[in-house]
């Protein structure tokens, strides 16, 4: 049997995540990492970046954190020291090219009349089709130098928060071009953008991750001489930490008992009436954190329109840099809220502010556009059109991996949770195990079903912000079902009290292989013999 080949697309948490769990079955993938680096976002982040869940929930379920690392919120180098140990200790690295980013990527060898036609996904429901189609990327070194890779599976590991920058579009004559100022976007990486705002007035577009991080270097750089403004168009839940009154909030969202409060993709009669029944105790739940978490905010008039639940089903949740509120009070930054906002010779002019913000340099700090992002991937236009479906609609991968239409292909990290290496390390086991041979997939109409399924909770408590394919407040009931596919044990506590209220974590899932796995010898190492 000829030798499979596998492409990984980016060495970031899924990247490195799905290599290990191939390698771990035989297979060596081929790593395309544009960068340098090793780690993602992680890489280059500002430095006062710091992860965004708990430690114990950001970890891969074999390979804890060094004891060296105590904070419950470990800074960006923290982060990234982590992923290259676990890189260099389970022999990702060698897998890895650096500097060489993919630029297209081209399905041949089956004509797409008949992919549109495949009533199974790849015609067979297996991860290499039949064996006719593959994939060709084309892939630029540092230099420019192009050359063409041959591989019979891809897997996108190329995440949403980088890449395309999100810029919001402005009547003619009041956008950017108005400005006498630099304007940037957060991705242009700390170190530049220090020595950019020093002594400078720096006005930050954003109320979310990267805006409060590059706002929170621009006040330690400036300080009250030149305070950093920000123009929030939407408040959000910018919280302290995942304690409300002394209580841990995740053992009220991050287990079994929580996840009964919420009506679920594919559920029967009786979880629906349950979730009907328990809708009050639900908004009890957000009352209860949201009672703690405004006092700060409604000093600043920051408390925001949607609930706490909301936010949560959103993904829509930071923490707050080291001293936040701190600088809001000592004047270090400022906070202008207002919908709509355009530039002008001088700076930035705010809906309802009788005068404009004076500025040097303004800064996006309004995220990317992940969607783009896949897109740009495609050489096919009819790929191009099907791969994260219209805006009216979910992104819609099967599983949050697999999409019913794109053969031999599948996306990882692309979904967000409330710690999205806990689930990108699921998912990459999951796929592991499918190119493995361990299993098929439904047909596409069977697939095609249970999108919709997904799609009906995320448009039903997401709401406008549905298409961030969040399973945050599902992670539990996302996670069985992959344990199902594996053929696993899907309940992974030991009593019926602590699978009912206990929160589920990365830990819990650290020995996940289906059993069988164990009886029978893996298709890698069968092709790996019969080469030998």
């Amino acid at each position: 049997m000829e030798k499979k080949r596998v492409a990984i697309v980016g060495a970031g948490v899924s990247g490195l995540t799905a290599c290990k769990h191939l390698l771990e079955r035989g297979c060596r993938p081929a790593v395309f990492e544009a960068d340098k680096l090793l780690g993602g976002v992680w890489a280059r982040a500002p430095d006062r970046t710091s992860l965004q869940s708990e430690r114990p929930m950001y970890q891969f379920s074999d390979f804890p954190w060094p004891e060296s690392v105590t904070e419950v919120f470990p800074d960006r180098r923290q982060v990234a020291d982590y992923l290259d140990a676990y890189a260099h200790h389970f022999g990702v690295l060698d897998c890895i090219r650096f500097g060489d980013r993919v630029v297209g990527m081209e399905y041949v060898g089956v004509g797409e009349e008949k992919v549109v036609e495949w009533e199974e996904w790849a015609g067979c429901g297996e991860a290499f089709g039949s064996g006719e189609g593959e994939w060709r990327l084309t892939v630029a070194d540092a230099e420019g130098n192009i050359e063409t890779h041959v591989a019979d599976f891809v897997v996108l590991c190329i995440g949403r928060f980088s890449g395309v920058p999100n810029i919001p579009t402005f009547p003619r004559g009041k956008g950017p071009e108005a400005f006498d100022g630099q304007v940037i976007h957060t991705k242009i990486g700390t170190k530049k953008a220090n020595e950019m705002v020093k002594g400078k007035r720096v006005t930050v577009i954003g109320y979310l991750k990267s805006a409060l991080d590059v706002t929170a270097e621009c006040a330690d750089v400036n300080g009250t001489e030149h305070p950093c403004t920000m123009v929030v168009r939407t408040k959000h839940w910018i919280i302290p930490s995942y304690y409300a009154w002394g209580f841990p909030i995740s053992n009220l969202y991050l287990n079994r008992f929580s996840e009964l409060l919420i009506h679920k993709p594919g559920e029967g009669f009786l979880l629906c009436l349950l979730a009907i029944i328990l809708t009050p105790l639900r908004w009890l739940f957000s009352k209860f954190a949201e009672s703690y978490y405004s006092i700060p905010m409604k000093k600043h008039g920051m408390v925001p329109e949607h609930s706490f639940f909301e936010a949560l089903a959103t993904c829509l949740i930071a923490i707050t840099p080291k001293d936040h509120y701190k600088r809001l009070d000592e004047g270090n930054i400022i906070l202008k809220k207002s919908k709509t906002f355009s530039f002008c010779k001088e700076g930035v002019v705010v809906e309802g502010e009788s005068s404009l913000i004076k500025s040097d340099i303004v800064i996006f700090g309004t995220g990317f556009k992940g969607d783009q992002k896949i897109t740009n991937m495609f050489t096919s236009e009819y790929f191009q059109s099907i791969a994260v479906g219209p805006i009216s609609s979910t992104v819609p991968p099967y599983r949050e991996c697999i999409h019913p239409k794109i053969p031999q292909l599948a996306v990882l990290g692309y979904s967000e949770s409330l710690a999205n290496l806990y689930s990108a390390e699921i998912q990459a086991k999951w796929l592991a195990h499918f190119i493995d041979g361990g299993f098929r997939l439904p047909s596409v109409k069977t697939m095609q079903g249970d999108i919709l399924e997904w799609e009906k909770f995320m448009k039903r408590y997401s709401r406008v912000y549905f298409r961030r394919s969040c399973i945050g407040l599902l992670h539990i009931w996302y996670n069985d079902q992959l344990c199902q596919d594996m053929g696993c044990n899907p309940r992974r506590k030991n009593s019926i009290l602590a699978k009912l209220f206990e929160v589920y974590g990365p830990r819990d899932y650290v020995n996940l292989h289906p059993k069988y796995l164990k009886l029978r010898t893996s298709r890698y190492e069968k092709m790996n013999h019969a080469h030998g």
